[in-house]
This record gives structure tokens, sequence and C-alpha cells, in this order.
């Protein structure tokens, strides 16, 4: 086909696919190059997966469009880039498509789902101009439903989910009002609309669907009860944030992703009030809950815990250097992060590793650990699945636990009923779930669940 999309769930083995399919093109001459674009913190895995799958040599594009114009000039049949260097590169590779034929590749193809942003742009005028087309996500639904058009657009620019963003994006956003506790089912039965559009060129597996046989995979909720200074913190951020989005005696909803930035406040004091607040002196209520849990766990056994703050990520690697502790967050350089995770594979005595969903969710196995720990939570789907599946994987042979620390009549609260109700949605638009078999409740609407948060 000339444009495809792989779907499939996460640790599913996508990059090994991609190389195979990749070879089966240069192999039967359909192309004569393949150009695979990653993200930038990935450059490296994909590195080293090529070495080990496939004997071709292969070219990596950065930012420095001096050095890649001799890249260019030399006869190599595979590309490695990232989407920044897209950006960068954008003029000569406009150039080196009108002169071979080329294939493209986009893995985590949901870094493009902004059609505003600098990376889409970019794509859409290069797309038409590769002679093969293929994006792979775990998550091609990352947040909302409406995630889904600007990669498919990428592929078919239009034919199937349509030529006007703005349009689809009003048609297919969650609501604010998902209605009452049965649901909006005229809006369910819609996004199972998309994939139908899209089902001639798009192809998932769960590992659920082709029957893998992996370790079990726990999910369970800690909860904890924030007392002292915390407590008194997370009541005066919360009464702060209700003033200022109440008007008139009602909660104001013009904007609720506003709403949702300042709520993140909440979500900072409830994980750590160190962040927020430089007089805090006491220690964080989740801590001695991580502690505990820990110590619970097997000597042998390797554990993630994610948090979404840096702060947080420092504070707990030094908190937990003496049983071997290491970190990877935005702020490091890639070379202190692929340090991070050598050292985490390899390294028996390094036993936790603490990290941010954005620099460490996706693209790495790190099936050595077995447990992983949300220390706290946003409010993005892709977050929350990319990270739990670093473990859960192919190469896993532990029972997994997926533990979520969730501070007692909080936003954590809030943020676990939110991720439940977009992976409902996420899984109507990807076809894991269809509502005729269906008995799922949508539990309320998001602005209660708002509401609920800042006077319960």
């Amino acid at each position: 086909m000339e444009y495809a999309a792989l779907f499939h769930e996460q640790g599913l083995g996508k990059t090994k696919i991609a190389l195979d399919l990749a070879l089966q093109w240069l192999k039967g001459q359909i192309l004569d190059t393949v150009i695979i674009i990653t993200k930038k913190g990935l450059i490296q895995n994909w590195k080293k997966e090529t070495s080990i799958h496939t004997k071709i040599s292969f070219a990596v594009l950065d930012g420095d469009r001096v050095k890649n114009t001799s890249k260019y000039n030399k006869p190599f049949r595979l590309y490695l880039t990232h989407y920044e260097a897209v950006i960068s590169n954008h003029k000569n590779l406009s150039l080196l498509l009108k002169t071979r034929r080329i294939g493209v590749i986009l893995d985590e193809a949901h870094h493009m789902k902004n059609p505003d942003g600098r990376v889409a742009k970019a794509l859409f005028q290069l797309g038409p101009e590769f002679k093969r087309r293929i994006i792979m996500t775990g998550t091609p639904v990352a947040n909302r439903p409406y995630d889904i058009w600007a990669l498919i657009y990428f592929l078919d620019q239009g034919k199937s989910l349509g030529t006007n963003f703005k349009a689809f994006k009003g048609r297919f956003d969650l609501p604010d009002d998902i209605l009452n506790n049965h649901g909006d089912e005229s809006y369910e039965w819609s996004l199972e609309g998309i994939l139908e559009n899209i089902e001639p060129f798009t192809i998932r597996e769960t590992k659920k669907s082709v029957g893998l046989k992996l370790p079990n995979k726990i999910l369970r909720n800690y909860e904890i009860e924030m007392r002292g200074q915390q407590a008194n913190l997370y009541s005066k951020y919360k009464s702060e944030l209700y003033v200022q989005i109440i008007r008139d005696g009602s909660l104001m909803t013009d904007d609720v992703n506003y709403i949702l930035k300042q709520m993140m406040r909440l979500v900072q004091v409830a994980s750590n009030p160190m962040m927020v607040d430089e007089s805090y002196d006491e220690r964080p209520c989740k801590v001695d809950a991580l502690e505990l849990l820990i110590g619970r766990i097997n000597p042998d056994d390797k554990i993630i815990v994610w948090t979404n703050f840096i702060k947080n990520s420092d504070y707990l690697a030094s908190l937990f250097s003496e049983i071997g502790s290491l970190k990877i967050h935005g702020k490091m350089d890639m070379n202190a992060r692929n340090h991070s995770v050598e050292r985490f594979l390899r390294d028996p005595n390094k036993r936790i590793l603490i990290a941010t969903p954005g620099a460490a969710k996706e693209g790495l196995t790190l099936t050595v650990a077995n447990h992983a720990i949300f220390f706290d939570r946003n409010f993005s789907l892709n977050d929350w699945l990319q990270a739990q599946d670093r473990i859960h994987r192919i190469r896993q042979e532990k029972s997994c636990e997926i533990t979520h620390l969730i501070a007692r009549e909080s936003i954590d609260c809030w943020i676990d009923r939110l991720l439940i109700c977009k992976k409902h949605f996420a899984e109507l638009v990807q076809g894991d779930k269809s509502l005729k078999n269906n008995n799922m409740l949508v539990e309320t609407e998001i602005v209660d669940l708002i509401n609920g948060v800042l006077q319960p």
C-alpha cells in the first residue's frame, strides 16, 4: 500500500516490524531510500535496534544542516532522524525527495498531533512526495479523540477524515458535559465512525488480540491521607483556585483547559508541597507510602517511580540513593539520560529509576523492572499508558505491578476517573472495544468532576 498506519499497542514490537518493512522495500527495489523519523530521545534506541536486526549501514541526520549535506550525497539506504531535525532540514529533505524514491516511517507519530505545530506543517508539505508513508504509534488517540486527525491527514491528505481540522475537532472533542451518569451514547457511536473511515489502511493489535502470553499486569490504587502542613496547603490552594474560577456563584466553564492548567498546582501540592512552597519543611505523605511500598518489594526486583515533575525526580533520587537510585528527566542531556538507562538495565545495584513521562515514557524497553509506581499523574492518557507499558511488554518474564499513589479527597481521585474515561473513548476510536459489547458507564460530567475537586 502507498500508505498505512500501524497502531499496535505498546510493547508489541513496532520497531522490529518497521525495520523488516524497510528492508522489504529496499530488497524489492520499491524504494531507493527509507527515512525513519522518531523522537530525539529515541535515536540511540533506534541505532541499537537497527544494528541488532539488520546489517544495513545507516546515517543519522541531526539539526546540523552543514554536516548533513555530506550524508545526503553518500549512498545510504537508511536514514534515522528526529522530528525537530525535520524542521531544520526541511529544504534539503524536499530536494532529496526529488532525486530518489524515498519512503518514510514516522515512529511515535502522535508527536505531530497538533496540525498547527511546526512539525506537522513541515511533514504535511513533505508527505505527498514520499513514495511510501507509514505512521506508527500505540496511542493514536493520545489524549482526546481529535488527536488522530493530523496523523491521518499526513497519510491521505484528508480523504478519510476531511481537510478541515477545526470542524473535526468541534465534532469530536470531549464534550464539557458528558451528559448524565449514562454517558452520551450518540457521541460514542460517532467515535466508532472514525474507525470505519480509516479501517482500510490501519492495523491495530493489542496484547490480548494477538494472544501474547505476557505475565499478569496488576493495577491498583494505594490511598494515603494528607496531614499537617500538606493538608493545610492543599486546602489553601484549593480555596484560592475556587475563587479564581467562580463567577456569580457558578463554575466558569468557558475554558476548561485553562482550569486544568491551574489545577496542576493542586497535583503538585498533593504530590510534594516543596515544589510550590519553599517554607514547607515536613516530609510529604506520599514519601512515607513510597518507602513502605519499596520495602515490601522483593529486593531482587527493580522499580520505576514515575513523577511529572523534575524537582520531584531530583528529590526522590537523592532520597533513595542509598538503595541504588537513578533518574531521567527533561533537563538532563541525552548522554546523561542514555547513561541512566544503561546503568539501570545492567547494574544489579541500581534498583530504582525515578523518571518523568516526558523523558522516558516512549520507545524504551525497561523490562528489567516489574514494578511501576506513579507518585503522581497528570491529565494525559498518553503519559499514563505509555509509562506503565515500559515494563509490561515483550521480554518481560515477571508479573508486573502498577501502583498509583492517591491522596484521599484530592485531585488525584479526579485524575484517576478522568483517565479511565479518556481510555474508554480512545478504545472506541481504536477499535479495542465496541459499544455493542460494552457495558461501561461514563461516570459523570467533566464539569461536575472539576466542581467536585474544588468543592467536594
